[in-house]
């Protein structure tokens, strides 16, 4: 799956685990280094926004849905 980048790129000399990036490679089914690691990379930020979402809502951190009086108005 090539993704299209929004953002800057930077060539990079980087020592890649090689069993790794193979691993990889084939649970994303990318077709290339790059693509693979783009995408390993997305896929961890996108992971932890996930955990953060699910944190802020099991504990309501900076929800209105924390507040009470929200809570009430909201089925009247």
């Amino acid at each position: 799956m090539s993704q299209r980048y929004t953002h800057g790129m930077t060539k990079r000399l980087v020592d890649i685990d090689d069993t790794l990036l193979a691993e990889a490679t084939a649970l994303l089914g990318e077709a290339t280094m790059k693509d693979t690691v783009n995408r390993a990379l997305a896929e961890v930020v996108a992971a932890a926004k996930r955990q953060a979402l699910a944190r802020r809502l099991r504990t309501m951190e900076g929800l209105d849905l924390a507040d009470d009086s929200v809570v009430d108005n909201a089925w009247r």
